[in-house]
């Protein structure tokens, strides 16, 4: 017979060994793309950081500048002035959503660190 029977009172049945392993590695999986995720898009954040310092000089000394932007695939000539706002809205974009980012990484180590209390999962020692 199983030997996953719930105890009377208990409303959920007791994960194999097999089931915690791959919760395991969803757990690490999913902090792993998270932290990649917030990496790939913290370096987006400082290119658009050198790219508006670089206009706001170019702006202040030339407001009427060609500039050349990519959207959609398709580069577009603009005057420094007309990209400077929407480099500057795009930057504010990235950092609030490196922000929520930020925030579910810290929300899925605190329930993988649950996770790992609940069934006593310790790391195993490398010697």
């Amino acid at each position: 017979m199983s030997s996953s029977k719930t105890a009377s009172g208990s409303t959920k049945p007791v994960p194999s060994t097999q089931e915690i392993q791959q919760q395991y590695n969803r757990f690490q999986n999913d902090i792993q793309a998270l932290a990649t995720k917030i990496g790939e898009l913290e370096q987006e954040a400082e290119e658009h950081s050198l790219v508006i310092s670089t206009l706001d000089e170019a702006v202040a000394e030339e407001p009427d500048r060609k500039c050349f932007r990519m959207v959609g695939g398709i580069l577009v000539e603009r005057t420094v002035q007309d990209v400077l706002p929407a480099l500057k809205t795009t930057l504010d974009g990235i950092a609030k959503f490196v922000a929520n980012l930020a925030e579910q990484y810290k929300t899925k180590e605190e329930e993988f660190e649950n996770f790992k209390r609940e069934y006593k999962i310790r790391p195993a020692s490398a010697g």
